[in-house]
């Protein structure tokens, strides 16, 4: 027979986090706790239990705001310190600086728009953004492995956030969260293969 409390560790594993977050949800008043005379922390199973229930009934929806949110977040993180590592940056003067940073934004909504979408079909947005990377790289004559550099800077960047996002989110819903990153690793995988078929065309023509 299961025992009616549980400890902290125990009522954690069986939401699927870490005991620090339960810690967290708990004293912020998001799921009942009780307190022993040695002030250490019990779960009701059956209040664990339903709070799970209820989370649960909502994880669609909530799953695809921890998303939206993180890669609107992204706009602001990607700060021009991190991109001042990047060799490739490194080469850009600040106009093209600008113009990259711009065209890291349009990939964060062109995600976001992709992802909320309901159709299978590859979006066009995702083809004319990987035209205009190449199109950045070639002009500001960075070498294809470096116009593919600058793109996987960014595409890793919106992966991280995804990624950090599915692991801090309070329920977490793993069709959900598959069908995401399927649709993420599509349109970005589209954007690359964009990339590389139109730098390759350049520098046929440049060769010609």
């Amino acid at each position: 027979m299961k025992k009616e409390w549980m400890t902290l560790s125990e009522a954690a594993e069986m939401l699927g986090v870490h005991p620090s977050t339960l810690r967290h949800w708990a004293d912020k008043g998001r799921l009942p706790v009780h307190r022993t005379q040695g002030n250490h922390r019990r779960f009701k199973r059956s209040d664990v239990d339903l709070w799970l229930q209820a989370q649960q009934a909502s994880a669609p929806m909530e799953t695809y705001q921890v998303f939206q949110n993180a890669l609107k977040r992204v706009r602001i993180q990607v700060s021009e310190g991190v991109l001042l590592n990047e060799n490739w940056y490194q080469k850009l003067d600040e106009e093209a600086r600008l113009r990259y940073r711009l065209t890291g934004r349009l990939l964060v909504d062109g995600l976001i728009e992709y992802l909320s979408s309901d159709g299978n079909v590859l979006s066009g947005e995702a083809r004319a953004l990987g035209y205009e990377y190449a199109v950045r790289g070639h002009g500001y004559h960075l070498s294809l492995g470096e116009a593919t550099q600058a793109f996987l800077f960014f595409r890793n960047s919106l992966l991280e956030a995804m990624i950090s996002a599915y692991e801090d989110a309070v329920v977490r819903s793993p069709h959900v969260c598959s069908n995401m990153f399927r649709k993420y690793m599509s349109f970005t995988d589209q954007i690359l293969i964009t990339l590389l078929d139109t730098y390759s065309a350049f520098l046929k023509s440049d060769a010609g």
